[in-house]
């Protein structure tokens, strides 16, 4: 499916991704009171990142994902779980039945949706007093290493903006009028990845290449730069998962 953010280029990259913070996924599902067997819907699922983390807690998850290359990805690593259905569809028309589902959730994938037509769509597939969820990966900019990335990126792009990755998206779930009080849960989580990997997932980073696409292979290489200068095969990256969760009205 043609959508205007093509993730096929990206789609081997995203593999390298992190994950979520475990007790930020805990907190979401405890405060959203699912439990084994509901059905849940994973919009934007990606390589399945959230995904596999719904699938651990015994949910029936529908996992919709627009891009060919990202969902094949996605089916290849659930492929062991019988309670995972995937489909092509996307956040303001997920072509699925009304009123199915407990919880939706949104992982890196809500600010790429015209964001009041797929809590729109969100609460048409929501059942009664279920929960919708939006969640990111936000790397821990007081780290040093990632200060020194982020002034590569600025160096490179003027006016270089994250989007609204990293904006409070409560604002924007209130004035849809759907839902009730906006919640807010994070964790934090370490990642100890390979350089190599860390390289390579940054590949996958859209909000980059989109803001400077004939610069981006000029960027990753100064990136490698900065990372190989600390001469270590591995590294640890700290990323905070945030998550905005609120109840349908209905």
């Amino acid at each position: 499916m043609k959508t205007a953010w093509d993730y096929t280029n990206l789609a081997e990259a995203y593999l390298r991704r992190p994950e979520y913070a475990p007790d930020a996924i805990q907190k979401m599902l405890e405060l959203t009171k699912v439990k084994p067997g509901d059905k849940v819907c994973d919009i934007g699922a990606g390589a399945a990142h959230l995904t596999l983390e719904l699938l651990k807690y015994d949910l029936k998850v529908s996992a919709v994902e627009p891009n060919d290359a990202m969902r094949a990805n996605g089916i290849k690593r659930t492929q062991k779980y019988p309670n995972v259905i995937w489909s092509e569809g996307i956040g303001e028309d997920t072509k699925l039945p009304s009123g199915e589902y407990k919880l939706v959730t949104f992982g890196s994938s809500f600010n790429v949706c015209d964001r009041q037509l797929a809590l729109k769509e969100t609460n048409r597939i929501l059942s009664s007093g279920g929960y919708f969820a939006c969640m990111w990966n936000h790397r821990d900019l007081e780290d040093p290493l990632q200060q020194q990335i982020e002034e590569v990126i600025k160096n490179r792009i003027t006016n270089y903006a994250y989007g609204t990755r990293r904006e409070d998206q409560a604002s924007i779930i209130d004035e849809s009028g759907l839902f009730q009080t906006v919640q807010f849960v994070s964790g934090r989580i370490d990642h100890q990845l390979l350089v190599e990997d860390f390289i390579e997932g940054w590949k996958s980073h859209g909000t980059v290449y989109r803001q400077s696409p004939e610069l981006f292979d000029k960027i990753i290489k100064e990136i490698r730069e900065v990372v190989e200068a600390k001469q270590q095969t591995s590294i640890t990256v700290p990323y905070v998962t945030r998550i905005w969760i609120a109840q349908t009205k209905k």
